[in-house]
């Protein structure tokens, strides 16, 4: 792997897990753009160097979103603990807390227990351009069915705070556990190459009502512990032999990545303040369609 393919796909990263166009779905078919057999080979294989590789990128991007978000993961863990000392949940922070304890749990065992095989079976570059197709059609779903009348009336339940500008919609602690896990159960399919963890769960937080902003703050503070722990957990590929001779480029891309995150990040929380899904949806339906026709 050379530092130029560590510096591309770093930033891929950073940028791709954060927008709703699939990660996954991207450093898969970016390399069958551009010819890097190797890599290709690598993300559906047992065992490679690109895994190792792609270890640093995700723990790196998650590390980013814990920095923009600190003030909040910093309420939230304290809400966390006082609601086990209190026996019970009072406040917004210790409700949110909870909330995403649930809704992490349905992709943390799905993940265990077959990311493996959604991995070797599905990370291919054909694979990822139908599914990156279908992610498009959810995101423009999604805004459909946010449009219906009966899921205004639910964002009209309990409004969210701010002025005229505000885009309406439910405050998210007024999401109950059961949507939690519903939104958890969507996130499972961000394991499928070329469906978006942050599109797919953005969408199942606007068909619940939610606003665009809140929904998409949700769907990153719920994807950082699944990102941190998926690079822990495969932490060993990065330090056993797999790892040998990328190492290098491991911290060039993960810095890469980090920096990637974190702009893609302040910037999508104010996209969404008064913008939608439909022209990443647009994108992935395009994308994946010409993707589809150049590796079938």
């Amino acid at each position: 792997m050379t530092y130029l393919q560590a510096i591309v796909i770093g930033l891929l990263q950073g940028v791709t897990e954060l927008f709703p166009i699939s990660s996954l779905g991207h450093s898969v078919l970016l390399p069958g753009w551009l010819g890097w057999d190797s890599l290709v080979h690598g993300q559906s294989a047992d065992e490679s160097f690109y895994l190792a590789f792609l270890v640093g990128v995700h723990v790196a991007t998650a590390l980013a979103l814990l920095v923009f978000f600190r003030h909040e993961w910093a309420r939230i863990i304290q809400g966390f603990f006082r609601s086990l000392r209190q026996r019970r949940i009072e406040s917004p922070d210790e409700r949110m807390a909870w909330l995403l304890i649930i809704a992490t749990i349905p992709t943390g065992i799905t993940g265990l227990l077959l990311e493996h095989t959604f991995r070797t079976v599905f990370a291919k570059p054909l694979a990822a351009a139908v599914f990156l197709t279908i992610n498009g059609l959810i995101l423009l779903g999604g805004e459909r069915v946010r449009r219906r009348a009966e899921v205004r009336e639910l964002a009209r339940a309990a409004p969210t705070h701010g002025g005229p500008e505000v885009e309406e919609g439910r405050q998210l602690a007024t999401l109950d556990f059961k949507e939690a896990g519903f939104i958890g159960v969507a996130q499972t399919f961000a394991l499928f190459a070329g469906i978006s963890r942050s599109g797919i769960t953005m969408v199942a937080g606007l068909v619940r009502g939610l606003n665009h902003e809140d929904a998409a703050r949700f769907s990153f503070l719920l994807a950082t512990p699944i990102i941190l722990a998926a690079g822990v957990y495969k932490l060993p590929d990065l330090l056993g032999s797999n790892g040998d001779h990328v190492r290098g480029q491991v911290l060039v891309g993960s810095l890469c990545a980090a920096v990637a995150a974190y702009l893609s990040v302040r910037f999508l929380v104010r996209y969404f303040t008064s913008h939608n899904l439909n022209p990443f949806g647009i994108y992935c339906i395009l994308v994946g369609f010409i993707s589809i026709v150049r590796f079938a």
